[in-house]
């Protein structure tokens, strides 16, 4: 489980880290007492709603600390004309002429839906060091590949948008 992940990747977790310890679960262990004082808990469902929200906040800090201790720290400056990290990128399909915008992000941030693509899957890892008009052939398995242009670069860095994602 050796994520790549930036520095501020970390630094990204850190604080999630830290607002879950000192505010999240200061409100969580409130909501499991008041919860608790109500009564038999056999029938309470509000004491295990409770209960299963303190229970998810502290695997989501496990999970991060986990993340951070078995991280590989990469490096995310690339030159600016080369396809790299938080960079979005415009490429050209060469079988139907169509085209896409993809951002390069860590797999912490991928989010395909939002067109966040890792590092780590087969066309962020094809397209990676790739300057405008390289064309790049992306490797998807030994029975399937395709074929992009590149037809823009732009460093946009990261936005509110890319957020850590969850579990």
């Amino acid at each position: 489980m050796h994520n790549e992940l930036t520095r501020k990747d970390i630094q990204d977790m850190e604080a999630e880290i830290e607002h879950r310890k000192v505010v999240v679960r200061k409100e969580l262990l409130e909501h499991v007492k008041e919860a608790r004082a109500q009564g038999d808990l056999s029938e309470n469902f509000e004491y295990y709603a409770a209960k299963k929200a303190k229970n998810q906040n502290e695997s989501r800090i496990r999970f991060l600390e986990r993340m951070i201790k078995t991280a590989t720290v990469i490096d995310d400056d690339t030159k600016e004309d080369q396809v790299g990290m938080n960079k979005t990128v415009v490429v050209k399909l060469d079988e139907d002429n169509s085209e896409e915008t993809y951002k390069i992000v860590t797999t912490m941030r991928q989010n395909s839906l939002k067109g966040l693509i890792s590092i780590e899957s087969p066309l962020g890892k094809q397209l990676l060091g790739h300057k405008v008009g390289d064309h790049v052939t992306i490797k998807v398995s030994d029975d399937f590949s395709y074929g992009v242009t590149i037809i823009n670069i732009e460093n946009t860095g990261l936005t509110d948008e890319d957020k850590i994602r969850d579990f």
